[in-house]
């Protein structure tokens, strides 16, 4: 049997589910699926460990098996974007003997494939254009003004309504404005679905003219055929038979298109590309001094600059392959020269790249004893880098997708330069997170994130193609709270969705 536990993040294991217990295997494939919710902004570490099920439990509910009294075979862990990240959704893990187990550490107690799947019945969206002609009404000198209703059929045998038309005044051959329908809502494409044409009563107790069952596929076969099909009205009770209407229902349109998700672009080897940089502008104090905000405490306790870059690093470090980071300072001066505004944290005069988050830490530490603060604050030239490696990725044919991460303490001082450069940067697959540490008044970064207010605009009056920028302020977070940097993450999947449509790119899978 296998036991799945999640991992908070200082560390804890809830367990969250077991499987079915398979009798006498060394290789067992466990059916029971468990489902979990994929969140973007989070690190979601799980812990798995196999047991040996004694056989006077075997017939026993998994639930109320207690785990102290069997055979612990081994564990492994993972994070769930590490599974999703490969190509077939497959992650092979070794299994381990625990720590404080007698027996070695090392030796192999054989290994645990993980596979994940996205849990959509199916992602198709059916648009459909619905009229009826010669519509009937019982109370000849009465308006007639329709609607009709879609149902989809439950196990109960009871209709839930999943699609409302809207009413139409005074029209006998109604032509009702399109109507979209996820395979999802209905259950399959062959599922039955009853469609109810009600005349409109503004006292909410609508009559029923006459009603029709079909699936979308017999819809789809409407269409093709242009011919209608004839509602029926259901006669008193006691009656078995329905009276056949002379009133149609025709379909004017069926197509059908997929909507792919994030998860599907991720599968098909899409990649998302993390940058930092850093505001080494004066306003943050001297860094030897402990009230300076790039201070590094000796005794490892991270400042905000160190936490934003952890908050942000450790959630996208998975979804890109070589871990080569770009990472980049500005406002300060270099050891020997003029004050830059976008100089390499490495110190390296020709590559921007670091190993990893330890390596974007590393590079932090020592470039603060490489430096001195300076200013003005510019983003500018930053946001231009950012966006040339953008578009070089882009136009190589790349499967990237870019994000800036910017920790300032200030207000920007060249905003308009720092507009112009992200409505540029708007039509790149590209977005820029800015993270305002310390106490300033950051009222301009909010004027850069249109969330907040209108969509940016260029000196040359050109308009941004799409919202590229969230700020957020730094807030020091409680113990257990997910971070407002990561909350902050949580929108990057819809911005990348919205350049990937809005450039028709589909994924490769």
């Amino acid at each position: 049997m296998l036991v799945v536990y999640k991992k908070a993040r200082d560390g804890s294991p809830t367990e969250v589910f077991r499987t079915e217990v398979i009798l006498n295997s060394l290789n067992p494939t466990w059916i029971m699926k468990y489902a979990i919710t994929f969140q973007f902004e989070v690190v979601q570490t799980l812990l798995f460990h196999v047991y040996d099920i004694d056989t006077q439990f075997h017939n026993l509910d998994v639930k109320m098996i207690k785990l102290d009294e069997q055979q612990f075979l081994g564990e492994a862990s993972c994070v769930l974007s590490e599974i999703l990240t490969k190509s077939n959704r497959s992650l092979t893990l070794d299994l381990l003997q625990k720590e404080d187990s007698t027996v070695s550490s090392h030796s192999p107690c054989g290994q645990l494939v993980v596979h994940a799947e996205e849990c959509f019945s199916s992602k198709t969206t059916t648009e459909m254009i619905l009229r009826c002609s010669d519509l009937e009404h019982k109370d000849l000198f009465s308006r007639i003004n329709p609607f009709l209703v879609i149902s989809k059929m439950v196990e109960s045998g009871i209709p839930i309504a999943v699609c409302k038309t809207e009413v139409l005044k005074n029209d006998h051959n109604p032509i009702w404005k399109p109507i979209f329908l996820n395979i999802q809502q209905v259950g399959s494409k062959d599922s039955p679905l009853v469609i109810d044409c009600y005349n409109f009563n503004s006292s909410g107790k609508h009559d029923l003219i006459g009603e029709v069952t079909k699936s979308l596929a017999d819809l789809e076969k409407l269409r093709s055929s242009g011919e209608g099909e004839n509602l029926f009205s259901t006669t008193a009770v006691g009656h078995d038979h329905n009276k056949l209407l002379k009133s149609q229902l025709f379909v004017d349109k069926f197509s059908e298109s997929i909507q792919h998700t994030f998860l599907d672009y991720l599968k098909g080897g899409c990649e998302l590309n993390f940058m930092v940089a850093i505001d080494f502008t004066a306003s943050n104090g001297n860094p030897r001094l402990p009230d300076s905000l790039h201070y590094l405490d000796p005794s490892g306790r991270l400042n905000a600059y160190q936490q934003a870059i952890v908050e942000v690093g450790e959630v996208l470090q998975f979804y890109d392959s070589d871990k080569r980071f770009p990472a980049w300072g500005f406002g300060a001066r270099p050891i020997d020269g003029p004050v830059s505004h976008c100089f390499n944290l490495n110190g390296s005069t020709n590559h921007c790249e670091v190993e990893g988050i330890q390596g974007i830490m590393m590079a932090y530490a020592s470039a603060l004893l490489n430096v001195s603060l300076a200013g003005p604050t510019l983003f500018g030239p930053v946001i231009s880098t950012a966006a040339l490696i953008a578009s070089q990725s882009l136009a190589n044919g790349g499967k990237k997708y870019f994000v800036l991460l910017i920790i300032t303490d200030g207000v920007v001082t060249d905003l308009q330069e720092t507009k112009d450069a992200i409505v540029k940067a708007s039509d790149l697959p590209l977005s820029i997170l800015i993270v305002g540490v310390g106490g300033a008044d950051f009222k301009e970064m909010e004027i850069l994130d249109a969330d907040k207010g209108e969509i940016l605009e260029s000196s040359t009056g050109r308009v941004a193609s799409r919202d590229i920028v969230q700020f957020v302020p730094f807030r020091h977070v409680q113990n257990g709270q997910i971070s407002v940097v990561q909350e902050l993450l949580a929108e990057l999947p819809t911005q990348f969705l919205t350049y990937m449509r809005s450039r028709d790119l589909q994924p490769s899978i």
